[in-house]
């Protein structure tokens, strides 16, 4: 019961409020961080304030005083607002009546004056109409018709070809691909008309333009470094009519061939085709004082004529060919005969490098007529084997020379590889003509076995003919296997006149002949990189003559040392026992055999090598000589120490036999010479 007493009394004094506890919770729940709490305390800081009983009594009278103060303020303050605004709402009210007083006025003059106004709208709008029409009409003639001015310019050939010219040109060509917009209308009767004119005018000036090319072409300055910068772009507007511009090049093309055929006429002979002398040209006919250099003065001509005249017209092609190739493919769309034509024949594109390499090698065709006329009479007049040659390489070095300036396709190249086809089938015929002439000396071989005097003459002048070829532009490989053709005429008919000599002639003179006829052979053509094949070959028939030398210098030491028919009889034997028991069976092992071979040898041994190299006096190359003497005298020695060691091996095996009372019978004893001796001797 107690328990549950203090119990209630405990729960009922929580329950009651305690002002203390109040106080202290509602001081503990204010909120110190708030604004208006720190600018509170922030104004009773610059007050000075003290917290006393007093103080905090007589601040709350003094903030309720600033309060009444400062709203009287406020009252006086909209007082003077509510004056203003009285003042206000009398100017307003004054406004009203003025703005009601006029526009009853307005409304009075709308009502006066509305007809005036609808017909000056009126007449406004039509003003603006008529503004429009005129921009339009103004637009239609700039964009679609000529001036008198521009036609004029244009189409007649008093006036001059210049800017303004080609502005109007410019202009008639956007005129007739406008005319194209026009057509798409309803209506395409002012289209057709427009462009009937502009077209009109078009050919007129494409016409004008094209007499006018042909008119600067009579009078164009080639010699002028700087050609016109006007005709360069007459040329590139004329190719879209590629009719027109292939006729002005034809024309061009002929004055030019004209000129030229005049120029070297004069260059020439010193007067022109007319007869007019002129005596600051040194006629070519008169300076030129032999054959070759006249063909080389004609044909520096004309490579000095192809050269300046294409060095002059680069600047009418080259520098304007995208221009122009533009405008002819224009032009062929244009023309559609023309382009049906060109698909026919498969025209390609245009090509201004092309164009101006035709161009060039037909303004020199003339004098490259006369260049033919007069070469080929110098070729079928010419009788000398070597000239004939030179010019044939002349007339290849500037083929060469005029391919990679104009192309090989060009008729310049052409005809001078006619020329020079013409020149070799004479220099072939005049060295089978010699040929001829010499069969005769093919029969006759010389006492000493010299190379002959015609292999002499036909090296030397082959000499001349490597010396020029040697000059040509072609590389090495192309010079070896084009000079074979001059070899097959000008060195195999003589080399083998030289064999068919040799075939009259006994060992070993036909081979010390034909050695010296190889080796002089050699000297002439080793000098040369594109005969290195013919080198080569020559080395190896030299090569076999000289084995054949060996040999007969070989048998020469066999049989003068009265050793041939021993070295014979020993030469399919070995050292086998054998072998070795046959060998004093042998008929040339016998005792006098033996005996006379040695007195054979021993005579012919103290000038066995003179001998020798006497046999080979007449080969001319003296250390060849003496290299197959020293070859074949190594041969007689190998073969005399297989002989002196059978011989040796034979006495031993007879000792090794021979009884007590037996008489030694030795094979040395009767042959003494031992290989060291015989070295010695033929060294």
């Amino acid at each position: 019961m107690a328990s549950s007493s203090s119990t209630a009394a405990a729960s009922l004094a929580t329950k009651t409020p305690n002002p203390l506890s109040s106080k202290v919770t509602s001081v503990l729940s204010s909120s110190y961080a708030d604004t208006e709490f720190r600018e509170a305390l922030a104004l009773l800081d610059e007050r000075g304030v003290l917290n006393t009983p007093e103080t905090r009594r007589q601040l709350r009278l003094d903030l309720q005083k600033e309060v009444i103060d400062s709203n009287g303020e406020i009252i006086d303050e909209f007082s003077k607002v509510s004056e203003q605004l009285r003042r206000i709402g009398v100017t307003i009210g004054k406004l009203n009546e003025s703005f009601n007083e006029m526009k009853k006025e307005i409304g009075a003059a709308h009502q006066a004056t509305s007809s005036t106004l609808e017909e000056a709208s009126r007449l406004m709008t039509q003003k603006q109409q008529v503004e429009q029409k005129q921009t339009l009409l103004k637009a239609f003639r700039g964009n679609f018709i000529l001036s008198d001015d521009e036609t004029a310019a244009l189409t007649l050939m008093s006036e001059p070809v210049d800017d303004l010219y080609f502005s109007t040109l410019a202009k008639a060509k956007k005129i007739t691909k406008d005319c194209e917009v026009l057509l798409g209308f309803e209506n395409q009767t002012l289209g057709l008309e427009v462009m009937e004119l502009a077209s009109k005018n078009l050919n007129l000036g494409f016409q004008k333009l094209y007499k006018w090319v042909q008119k600067e072409f009579k009078t164009l300055n080639l010699e002028n470094p700087q050609i016109g910068s006007s005709i360069r772009r007459a040329l590139r507007v004329l190719a879209e009519r590629p009719t027109l511009f292939q006729n002005c090049l034809d024309y061009f093309a002929e004055a030019r061939e004209h000129v030229l055929s005049d120029s070297f006429y004069t260059a020439l002979t010193g007067s022109s085709a007319s007869g007019v002398e002129n005596t600051s040209i040194k006629p070519i006919d008169l300076a030129a004082h032999d054959t070759l250099r006249y063909v080389g003065d004609m044909l520096a001509w004309v490579h000095s004529a192809a050269v300046s005249e294409r060095e002059a017209l680069e600047g009418l092609f080259i520098g304007e060919a995208e221009e122009i190739k533009r405008g002819i493919q224009a032009g062929r769309e244009n023309e559609i005969w023309r382009l049906a034509e060109e698909e026919g024949d498969g025209a390609h594109d245009f090509d201004a490098v092309k164009t101006l390499n035709e161009l060039v090698d037909r303004d020199v065709s003339g004098a490259v007529r006369i260049l033919r006329q007069r070469v080929e009479q110098v070729i079928q007049t010419n009788e000398e084997t070597i000239l004939a040659y030179k010019l044939a390489n002349l007339l290849n070095f500037y083929k060469s020379m005029f391919s990679k300036l104009l192309g090989s396709g060009s008729s310049l190249v052409e005809s001078l590889g006619l020329l020079e086809a013409e020149a070799l089938r004479q220099f072939r015929s005049l060295a089978r003509d010699h040929v001829a002439a010499l069969q005769g000396d093919f029969v006759q071989t010389p006492a000493d076995s010299r190379p002959p005097e015609f292999l002499f003459e036909a090296l030397e002048q082959l000499t001349a003919i490597m010396k020029t070829y040697e000059t040509s532009l072609a590389s090495s490989a192309e010079q070896e296997a084009d000079f074979e053709t001059i070899m097959a005429e000008a060195f195999d008919p003589f080399m083998l006149g030289c064999a068919i000599m040799a075939q009259t002639l006994h060992p070993p003179s036909n081979s010390i002949f034909l050695a010296n006829c190889f080796l002089t052979a050699l000297s002439t053509l080793a000098p040369f990189e594109f005969t290195s094949k013919r080198v080569a070959r020559l080395q190896a028939k030299i090569g076999t003559e000289r084995s054949r030398l060996v040999e007969s210098q070989y048998i020469f030491f066999r049989k003068e040392s009265g050793l041939d028919a021993l070295i014979i009889a020993l030469s399919t034997m070995s050292d086998a026992a054998e072998d070795v028991e046959k060998v004093p069976l042998l008929e040339a092992a016998q005792a006098p055999a033996l005996t006379q071979a040695g007195q054979i040898l021993d005579d012919f041994l103290p000038s066995a090598l003179m001998d020798a190299v006497q046999k080979l006096k007449h080969l001319q190359d003296s250390r060849l000589a003496q290299e197959i003497t020293e070859e074949a005298a190594e041969k007689f020695c190998v073969d005399f120490e297989h002989v002196e060691q059978m011989l040796m091996l034979a006495d031993e095996l007879a000792e090794q036999k021979q009884g007590e009372n037996d008489e030694p019978r030795s094979l040395r004893a009767l042959f003494p010479r031992t290989s060291g001796e015989i070295r010695v001797l033929l060294s």
